[in-house]
């Protein structure tokens, strides 16, 4: 019995309760939520139903509890219903019931985990953006990680995602970045405001063996403009597909001024009565919803100002069908959170809805014990293939998904590349390398998964019943990290469930000992381990990290 199952079996038995005693059934949720008890002795699974409606029905809750237990008590999978305390209600299965979920999970495969909680709804996530002047650096590093694991949640929760990458071409830095090149090309020191780092030469040089007579041209400034920008580009998404990452739309900055948005998204907030002139600037009145000053759209001069463009991007999302737009940005870009919110609201959109804004904070980087502070290549900045190149993609994927995006990270490089438990990606790995080693291990002395020797009534041990838990709770998790927008709730998973492995592991052989017989049990425990090396594989693989069969 999954906690799904359990759950629809509560409130079926509450709403014959409810209806034996003329109580009135829309006081009852729409869903029960069950959860596994810290201590194992109070039961499998509890809820706290009773408590949360007893009120509204006008009942005692310890009466309700009693109630609702009676009325469990005859349902199939239930061994015993107990009430404590002032209302709750606490569920033992029986071995049978719980067990079956082996059979469920390994018959699922990959969609164990996958619910339709965000089914169909159209998401735009747009995350990492890096400005094309240089290669990802490490902020960029930690979204790359972070938003294509959430775009695998909300598509394992049934969302229609499209991964987009803002290509800032538009605006002084792409100016500065072709005098940088320009500059390396002739020689010169690098411009006061210009980009420094060996990729500077490196790519100026690529664009003289593509344009030999680049510098001798009318505008040789545009000509490394044209083909720079190109080849960093190139190479930002070499990185990024390299990282596991690819991008559904790689979107133009410099479209929304050609293509006459920032005029329609003027027009369109105009139409809201959000816009008013002022010094002979055009205006949005963005603080009618919480942001500290109002923002010019149009300068006096009559160019675009900074908003005119997020405005633009924003309404086109919305214009491509977009029900949810997800913007994923820097640690410096706090102050962008209210002025987008606003924004949405001032085109007549539910911020608290429509826009979600997340604030990736820093990561720093320790090896030796000390703090790795910048890179030759690119000046500055530790880059994405650095990070790679010390403790590989998994790693840095896992590393970097690991911790709440609110929190900034230290990555200590000597523990990230260590093959040790202390390691959580190998820790997590090894439970995947392990779970296939006793695959092959039975197979050699003829253990299979045989469906007619499946017995789970025979999975009665505590290390049994703790592992069937923490398998059962794995599509709650999912959703829950992807309602909350988390993805290390997943990694904090995985690495509970790990340790609840290695523990039925080191007490309950599928393989017997010696010339012990083979019985139906374990056959019954390959179930077992083949669906936690499913769940594990399904975890990892929704943060973008291989499940090994060796290690």
């Amino acid at each position: 019995m999954t906690p799904d199952a359990l759950s629809a079996a509560i409130l079926a038995a509450a709403r014959a309760v409810f209806a034996e005693r003329g109580l009135d059934p829309q006081m009852l949720p729409d869903a029960v939520t069950v959860e596994r008890p810290r201590n194992p002795e109070h039961g499998d699974y509890a809820t706290n139903v009773a408590l949360q409606v007893a009120k509204r029905a006008g009942v005692v809750p310890r009466d309700l509890a009693s109630w609702l237990a009676e009325a469990l008590a005859g349902v199939d999978g239930v061994a015993k219903a107990d009430v404590a305390g002032p209302g709750f209600l606490n569920l033992t299965l029986d071995a049978a019931a719980q067990g079956e979920l082996a059979r469920a999970i390994v018959t699922a495969g990959a969609a164990y985990g996958r619910t339709d909680t965000l089914d169909k709804l159209r998401i735009n996530l747009e995350f990492v953006s890096a400005n094309p002047t240089g290669p990802v650096h490490i902020g960029g590093v930690r979204w790359a990680a972070v938003g294509d694991s959430l775009a695998r949640l909300l598509e394992a929760s049934g969302a229609e995602v499209t991964r987009e990458y803002y290509f800032n071409d538009h605006g002084a830095q792409i100016d500065r970045f072709a005098r940088s090149l320009l500059a390396a090309a002739k020689g010169e020191p690098t411009p006061e405001d210009g980009y420094g780092g060996d990729y500077i030469g490196e790519i100026a040089a690529e664009v003289l063996r593509r344009e030999p007579d680049a510098l001798a041209s009318d505008d040789p400034q545009e000509v490394f403009r044209r083909v720079g920008v190109d080849l960093m580009f190139d190479e930002v998404k070499n990185s990024l597909r390299d990282f596991g990452v690819e991008f559904d739309v790689y979107f133009h900055e410099n479209s929304l001024f050609e293509s006459g948005a920032v005029e329609r998204a003027v027009a369109t907030l105009r139409e809201h009565g959000h816009i008013f002139e002022k010094d002979g600037a055009v205006w949005l009145r963005t603080t009618d919803f919480g942001d500290d000053k109002d923002r010019p759209i149009i300068k006096s001069n009559g160019e675009a100002a900074y908003v005119a463009g997020d405005a633009a991007y924003y309404l086109d999302k919305r214009a491509r069908g977009f029900e949810i737009c997800i913007y994923m940005l820097g640690a410096d870009h706090t102050g962008y959170v209210q002025r987008l919110r606003a924004l949405a609201a001032c085109a007549g959109d539910d911020p608290n809805y429509n826009i979600q804004v997340l604030i990736g904070q820093l990561v720093n980087l320790v090896k030796d014990g000390q703090p790795v502070r910048m890179s030759k290549r690119a000046g500055t900045v530790v880059t994405m293939e650095e990070l790679v190149d010390a403790i590989g993609v998994d790693a840095s994927r896992y590393a970097l998904s690991r911790s709440s995006v609110n929190q900034t990270i230290d990555i200590d490089l000597d523990l990230w590349a260590r093959r040790s438990n202390d390691n959580p990606v190998f820790y997590v790995q090894y439970v995947a390398a392990r779970t296939a080693a006793v695959i092959r291990n039975a197979a050699d002395v003829g253990i299979t998964l045989d469906e007619t020797a499946f017995k789970p009534e025979l999975l009665t041990h505590e290390r049994e019943s703790a592992l069937l838990g923490a398998l059962g709770e794995f599509p709650r998790v999912v959703a829950s990290a992807a309602e909350l927008r988390e993805p290390h709730r997943i990694a904090h998973y995985l690495e509970s469930l790990a340790g609840t492995y290695h523990r039925w592991y080191d007490e309950c052989r599928v393989i017997p000992k010696g010339d012990e017989e083979i019985t139906d049990l374990n056959r019954t425990r390959l179930w077992l381990n083949v669906a936690t090396r499913t769940v594990v594989a399904n975890g990892l693989g929704l943060l973008g990290v291989s499940a090994p069969e060796r290690m």
